[in-house]
């Protein structure tokens, strides 16, 4: 049996219309070419800049992590890069694979424990010719436990990982300007919780894009362990929109677990709608949401 709960508190109904509120397409735009993978694992913010706004280039000519300006700007597989000067765009653009983070940007030590974890720059070494991030000083420990067979590692487990926890090269996420997802809510909480919890603005972490907030630092390590089982289904916006086939805005107050997955609603008339039919309308939901997806971000 599917666990659904809904919040004691439920705004009023209202008609479902397609999503004219909160929502942006984010992520790497361009980055398919010709026979490559369908999907892509980028860590990029929601204006999809690469490796915080830092300067790859930087990493090999300064030895350090350089913060970037958006008047020297890049793109390279769908991820936006910014740089120091019109020097360093150029040794860029004349050489961008030399200079891009391995990993998609992300952690290498996650990478080598099959998982994916968000970088701080300061943490950072170029091993034969290779820009690799770490997340922390536990992240940079770990991994020069035994640096070479990590790397091995780490290498054997990307295109699984990218397979597993990737998606379109553009989403449709429901993000505000700020790109906040969920109003703040924190998503792991509906799972270790069984209600929604208002994170702290303190407590964050991006994937695909989006900025989730956490209650506690629990929370947020829970979820970059794995956040793909904790992110809303359908980009965050309403699972019986997307059951007929349109986009709608969504009230994390309005919520259910299906199948372990986080489905979010309209209105109390969208979750009694998509409940009428469950199993039969969760099928259709993610039947149609990619092309959905696709349909407001790639045409």
């Amino acid at each position: 049996m599917n666990n659904v709960l809904i919040a004691s508190t439920l705004i009023a109904l209202s008609s479902l219309t397609a999503c004219s509120g909160p929502g942006r397409c984010v992520g790497a735009a361009g980055a398919l070419a010709a026979g490559q993978n369908a999907k892509v694992l980028l860590n990029l913010d929601s204006d999809a800049i690469a490796i915080q706004g830092y300067d790859p280039v930087a990493f090999f000519t300064n030895a350090k992590p350089v913060k970037g300006d958006p008047a020297f700007r890049s793109v390279y597989r769908g991820a936006t890069y910014q740089f120091t000067s019109a020097e360093h765009k150029k040794l860029f653009d004349a050489s961008p694979a030399k200079y891009e983070p391995q990993f998609g940007g992300y952690c290498a030590y996650a990478a080598s424990i099959d998982t994916i974890s968000p970088i701080d720059p300061t943490f950072f070494e170029i091993v034969d010719g290779r820009l690799l991030l770490q997340h922390n000083k536990r992240a940079w420990d770990k991994w020069h436990e035994d640096a070479k067979e990590n790397l091995v590692k780490a290498d054997r487990n990307w295109p699984g990982l990218v397979d597993r926890e990737g998606n379109p090269p553009r989403l449709l996420i429901n993000i505000d300007e700020r790109g906040l997802a969920m109003e703040g809510y924190d998503p792991v909480s509906y799972f270790t919780d069984g209600k929604p919890i208002k994170g702290d603005n303190s407590i964050a972490r991006s994937f695909q894009g989006a900025t989730y907030h956490f209650a506690n630092v629990e929370h947020k390590n829970l979820f970059e362990r794995d956040p793909s089982k904790y992110v809303p289904q359908y980009g965050g916006f309403c699972g019986y929109a997307a059951s007929i086939d349109k986009v709608s805005p969504a009230n994390p107050q309005i919520w259910q677990l299906v199948d372990g997955r986080l489905v979010l609603q309209h209105t109390p008339e969208a979750f009694r709608l998509f409940n009428q039919d469950l199993a039969a309308n969760d099928a259709k939901a993610r039947k149609y949401w990619p092309g959905l997806s696709h349909r407001r971000c790639e045409n």
